[in-house]
C-alpha cells in the first residue's frame, strides 16, 4: 500500500489562480465577516478537559430562540421521538453507502420504502433513493429533461432564490439557457405562455408552495408549458401535499422539493435531502439511485439497485447525471417520520401550519402590517413592515423572538405546527411594545 501525498503549496497555488482565486480565504467571501473565525482565542498548552470546557462556554453565547416564525426554506416542525430512537441506531447510521448494494437488503428495503412514500406524496409513478438537497433536486429535474432538439429552462419567479442560483450554476457549465419570469408574487400561465412563445425550451420549474408562501396556478401553468412541447418540474413543500393536490394531479411531470420538513432539525442548515419522482415516461432519465423489488431464484422477495442513469453505471455520455450517492439516512428519517404521523397526522400538521399562519396574517394586519400575497398562501406570506424590518427583527431577537425574514418585498413570515396561538399572542404583544 503506497503511502498518501498531499498537494503541495505549489499545486494548491496553481488550482486557486485556475478558478480565479488569489488565496484560501477568497473560497469563504461570501460569507460575512463577522460570521468568520479566523482562531479561536484559546490559551496554548491547554488539556483537552479545558478545551472542551472554554468551548463550550463560547458554545452558549449562541441563541436559542423560544419561538421561530422564520421559514424561507427550512422549517421548524415537531419530530416525534421515535423517528431519532429508530435512526440513531448504529445499524443505520453506520451504513454509508451499498457498494455491493444487493448484499445489503436492510439498506436497500428502507429505499424501497421511502421511495414508495415519495410517490404516494406527490402522486407520481416513480421516485429515486434522494440527492443532496432541494436545490440539487431541481437542477438534475432541469438536467433530465434535456434533449437533443429541446434545450433550456424557463424559471417562475416565485422560485427560492437559492434554488434558482443552483440550477442557474448546474445550467451555465452544460451552456443550457435560463429564462426566469421576474415581478410579481406569483407567474401567471398567460405569462407563462407568452414567454415560451417561439422558444424550444426543454422545461418549466416552479415551486408551489412558492417562495413568498404563495399558491401557484400549477395547472395552468402545466397546460401552458406542454402547449409549447416543455415539461413542468413542480417544486414542493412536502408538507403541504398532506393537503393540498399532489404534483401528477397538477400535471406536473416531475415532482422535487426539500424534504427537511419530514423529521430533520434544522441542524445549522443540513445535512437536508432531495427529493425527485416523476412518471413512468421519464423513469429512464431519472438521476441518482433507484431500488426496484423483484424475488431471487427461490420467488423470495428481494430488492436490487435498477434503471441506473448515472454515469458509474451506464456510458458517461449516455448519463442524464454525475451524482454518484444518496442521502441514505435522511431518506430513512423522512420515511420514519411519514410513517410515525401518518397520512391522517400530516393532514394535521399541514392544515394547522396554515391555519396558524393566516391567523397569524390576521393579528398582524391589525399592527399595520399588510399581507402582500396575491391569492392563496399555506404557511408562509409576506407583508409589508411599518418601520425598518432590521431593526424590528433585532428587537425581537431580544425577546427570544426570531421573526420573519427581510426580503425585498418586505417580511417573509412563517408558522408551522409549533407556532401555536400563545406564542402568535406573544409575537404580537412584542410586536405591538416595538411598534
Amino acid at each position: 500500500m503506497g503511502s498518501y501525498i498531499p498537494a503541495t503549496q505549489a499545486e494548491r497555488e496553481d488550482l486557486m489562480r485556475a478558478c480565479g482565486l488569489n488565496s484560501l480565504e477568497d473560497l469563504y467571501a461570501i460569507v460575512p465577516p463577522e460570521a468568520r473565525v479566523s482562531e479561536l482565542d484559546l490559551e496554548p498548552g491547554l488539556s483537552e478537559m479545558e478545551v472542551a470546557d472554554k468551548v463550550g462556554a463560547i458554545a452558549d453565547k449562541n441563541v436559542r430562540f423560544k419561538s421561530i416564525f422564520r421559514g424561507a426554506g427550512a422549517y421548524h416542525h415537531y419530530i416525534p421521538s421515535i423517528v431519532k430512537t429508530i435512526t440513531s441506531k448504529e445499524e443505520f447510521v453506520t451504513a454509508y453507502t451499498p457498494y455491493q448494494a444487493e448484499i445489503s437488503q436492510g439498506v436497500l428495503q428502507s429505499i424501497f420504502e421511502y421511495q414508495t412514500q415519495i410517490c404516494e406524496l406527490t402522486g407520481m409513478d416513480v421516485s429515486n433513493a434522494s440527492v443532496y438537497d432541494g436545490a440539487t433536486a431541481a437542477a438534475e429535474a432541469v438536467i433530465m429533461l434535456e434533449e437533443r432538439k429541446r434545450s433550456g429552462v424557463v424559471i417562475c419567479g416565485g422560485v427560492d432564490p437559492q434554488t434558482q442560483q443552483v440550477v442557474k450554476t448546474y445550467c451555465a457549465s452544460r451552456n443550457i439557457p435560463t429564462t426566469t419570469i421576474e415581478g410579481g408574487l406569483t407567474t401567471q400561465p398567460a405569462e407563462l405562455a407568452r414567454v415560451l412563445e417561439g422558444t424550444t425550451n426543454a422545461s418549466v420549474l416552479v415551486q408551489s408552495p412558492n417562495f413568498f408562501g404563495s399558491l401557484e396556478d400549477v395547472a395552468g401553468l402545466a397546460e401552458a408549458a406542454h402547449a409549447a412541447k416543455a415539461k413542468l418540474i413542480m417544486s414542493a413543500n412536502p408538507i403541504s401535499l398532506g393537503i393540498l393536490k399532489t404534483p401528477a394531479e397538477l400535471g406536473a411531470d416531475v415532482a422535487v422539493g426539500e424534504g427537511q420538513p419530514l423529521g430533520m432539525p434544522l441542524a445549522f442548515g443540513g445535512p437536508y435531502l432531495g427529493y425527485m419522482a416523476t412518471t413512468q415516461k421519464n423513469m429512464r432519465k431519472l438521476p441518482g439511485r433507484i431500488v426496484g423489488q423483484t424475488a431471487d431464484d427461490e420467488g423470495r422477495r428481494a430488492f436490487v439497485l435498477t434503471l441506473q442513469a448515472r454515469e458509474q453505471h451506464i456510458r458517461r455520455e449516455k448519463a442524464s447525471s454525475n451524482i454518484c450517492s444518496n442521502q441514505a439516512l435522511c431518506a430513512m428519517t423522512a420515511s420514519v417520520y411519514l410513517a410515525a404521523v401518518g397520512p391522517d397526522g400530516l393532514a394535521r400538521v399541514a392544515s394547522n401550519s396554515a391555519a396558524h399562519a393566516h391567523y397569524l396574517a390576521g393579528e398582524l394586519a391589525g399592527l399595520g402590517f399588510k399581507t402582500l400575497n396575491e391569492g392563496t398562501f399555506f404557511n408562509e406570506f409576506v407583508t409589508s413592515c411599518p418601520i425598518d424590518a432590521t431593526v424590528l427583527m433585532k428587537a425581537l431577537e431580544t425577546k427570544g423572538i426570531l421573526g420573519g425574514l427581510p426580503i425585498e418585498q418586505g417580511i417573509l413570515w412563517c408558522c408551522t405546527e409549533l407556532n401555536t396561538k400563545e406564542r402568535i399572542d406573544e409575537l404580537v404583544s412584542a410586536l405591538k411594545e416595538v411598534l
